[in-house]
């Protein structure tokens, strides 16, 4: 195991109506603990990238604001082992 606290890197879209990124960001980091989030975009499209021990959790609640796609997400620890996936 390497030293990162937050294993995966959860990356995907949101595509909806009257989005908001600071409802998004503010829930999932006060409710899905992890780091380096980054939430993006406007009312209609809006760009996740989050690390997280529980990426099913960000799936589950992002597909309830509306619908997601380019979903990844990536073993960061596997990553520094230098394996893939």
């Amino acid at each position: 195991m390497t030293d990162t606290e937050y294993r995966y890197d959860t990356q995907l879209l949101i595509e909806g109506t009257d989005l908001s990124e600071d409802e998004i960001h503010d829930y999932l980091m006060n409710e899905i603990p992890g780091d380096c989030l980054i939430a993006v975009g406007d009312e209609e499209l809006i760009k996740i990238h989050y690390h997280t021990n529980t990426p099913w959790k960000v799936l589950e609640y992002c597909a309830s604001k509306g619908e997601i796609f380019d979903i990844v997400v990536e073993d960061m620890d596997r990553q520094s082992r230098g394996l893939q996936g």
